[in-house]
């Protein structure tokens, strides 16, 4: 990692602040090819490109059977088995405290307004199924529509671990397809003769499936474009070994990971550049990632440090307890010496389907509300009329809507 001065690197802080989601304009070429022709060949060219990319073999089905789901759960060892439990039991009950309710009250005389708040009829979870096998992210793209009510929940991911499978069927899954990249994306937007296209495709891919989903992004709902992992933790009295540990953590997913340390400790700075270069010894991916994408900025102060945070706005942001309430942008954040990152993305609730390349400053992570729909409603009677109308009508006629204007005073002639 490089360690540099945070006033003489704002030039460097802009362009990371600048980094966008994923380099999608290289690939998208491919990209448009592969998702044009599954939506007009269907299964002929998703099974092409299923063999090519993703191993299958020529007699393999695409959809995954219930049984082979059930013997790859039998087969998990107990131990795997607990954890997904908890694990789920803990995403679970966090989408349920995120649950937005139905409601209506009264605003004022003749006036009534209120929401309703309904599932989406289907979703497409996608599941990477790449360098690591991620049975964590079954849960936590499943979960969150299972507590929504979504009807229909299906599940695609490349050559599918055990583990990923036994996960599908520990939570119920009955239509998984073993397919995965832009070919996949495109099966679930447009449809195919085995797969009925979904009303929105959430889940992380590699940037393959991120250029797809922003291509399909105007036919079919999608959750976010998210690209590269990036940790970002802002101490000045934090533990060396742990801030290097999840840096490290973070760092071995991608060897395009973002890896930020902000303090205004030039000490600190020192003791975890060598404990973060002393983690990733064994580990090339993490290795590789801090030697590209691994800065450490030492600020003037810690409220220098946060403000560059915030410009930043990671996607997994680690501060100090009395540091949270200055925290404006992040897609997680992580709270004191103990909160792991790694707890995020498997254990403690919130989903670790988070925003990257800065798209922290307008969202959040996927949660039980990118499952749902809020639709407003209004009801007003005749002597709400009454009292909307003045407005409504001097409206209409600064806007020069003469349409609308009729659609009020035609009622307020009958009132």
């Amino acid at each position: 990692m490089r360690v540099l001065r945070l006033e003489r690197s704002a030039k460097l802080v802009a362009e990371i602040s600048r980094r966008g989601a994923a380099d999608t304009a290289r690939v998208e070429p491919a990209v448009r090819k592969i998702v044009n022709d599954v939506r007009r060949r269907g299964d002929k060219a998703l099974r092409r490109y299923a063999v090519k990319f993703d191993g299958l073999a020529a007699d393999d089905s695409l959809l995954v059977s219930p049984e082979e789901m059930k013997a790859a759960w039998m087969s998990a060892d107990d131990s795997f088995k607990e954890a997904l439990k908890a694990a789920a039991k803990n995403i679970r009950q966090f989408a349920k405290w995120q649950l937005p309710r139905s409601w209506s009250r009264t605003a004022g005389d003749g006036v009534r307004l209120g929401q309703m708040v309904w599932p989406i009829d289907s979703v497409g979870c996608y599941v990477p199924g790449g360098r690591y096998p991620l049975p964590s992210t079954v849960l936590m793209t499943v979960i969150p529509a299972q507590v929504a009510g979504v009807e229909r929940i299906v599940v695609v991911s490349p050559k599918p671990a055990r583990e990923t499978l036994a996960a599908a069927h520990f939570l119920g899954i009955s239509e998984m397809y073993r397919i995965g990249g832009a070919q996949a994306i495109g099966a679930l937007a447009y449809g195919t003769e085995t797969l009925d296209a979904v009303a929105k495709i959430v889940g992380p891919g590699n940037i393959f499936v991120t250029t797809a989903k922003k291509l399909v992004a105007f036919d079919c709902g999608i959750d976010m474009l998210a690209g590269p992992t990036e940790a970002l933790i802002v101490s000045d009295k934090g533990n060396a070994e742990f801030i290097a540990a999840d840096l490290v953590a973070q760092a071995e997913h991608d060897p395009e990971t973002l890896a930020l340390f902000l303090t205004s400790s030039a000490e600190l700075a020192k003791t975890v550049n060598r404990e973060a270069t002393a983690q990733a010894a064994k580990n090339p991916i993490a290795r590789k990632a801090l030697a590209t994408r691994g800065y450490i900025f030492v600020a003037r102060d810690i409220a220098q440090a946060i403000e560059a945070a915030n410009q930043i706005a990671a996607e997994h942001l680690t501060v100090d307890e009395e540091l949270l309430d200055s925290v404006t942008s992040a897609g997680s954040v992580f709270v004191g010496d103990y909160s792991a990152q790694a707890f995020g993305d498997y254990a403690s609730g919130p989903n670790h389907v988070l925003p990257t390349g800065g798209l922290a400053r307008v969202r959040g992570g996927l949660s039980v509300m990118d499952y749902l729909k809020v639709i407003t409603v209004q009801q007003v009677s005749r002597s709400g009329l009454k009292r909307l109308a003045p407005i409504a009508l001097t409206m209409a006629k600064a806007e020069g809507l003469v349409a609308h204007g009729k659609s009020v005073s035609v009622r307020c002639d009958h009132a």
